[in-house]
């Protein structure tokens, strides 16, 4: 079970993740969504929780649904990384798989 903190550090993830996807400074963010820059970055850093008016603001700043910030939809980018190390490591498997077959046919 997910604590208070967990929430925070959550959501607050989920917008920074968000928000650096669409290249926007957290001056442009909290522009958009009539907040500070500060309670922003606390948000972000799982210190403080926005309103739901001002989550509802957030979200429309950064161009997505309300519950898209509390969903892990996205890969990490550690995630990503392995998954695209894997990815090259069965590509070049199958490669040598295919030119050992094709050796064997040619000899």
């Amino acid at each position: 079970m997910l604590s208070g903190q967990d929430v925070r550090s959550l959501l607050g993830g989920r917008i920074r993740f968000y928000r650096k996807k669409r290249q926007l400074s957290q001056a442009v963010l909290a522009e958009r969504a009539d907040i500070s820059i500060t309670f922003l970055s606390n948000i972000e850093r799982g210190l403080k929780y926005p309103t739901s008016e001002t989550l509802s603001c957030i979200a429309n700043g950064l161009g997505v649904n309300l519950c898209d910030l509390f969903q892990e939809t996205e890969t990490s980018g550690d995630h990503r990384n392995l998954l695209e190390r894997f990815k090259t490591d069965i590509i070049q498997t199958v490669m040598k798989s295919i030119e050992s077959v094709c050796k064997a046919y040619e000899d």
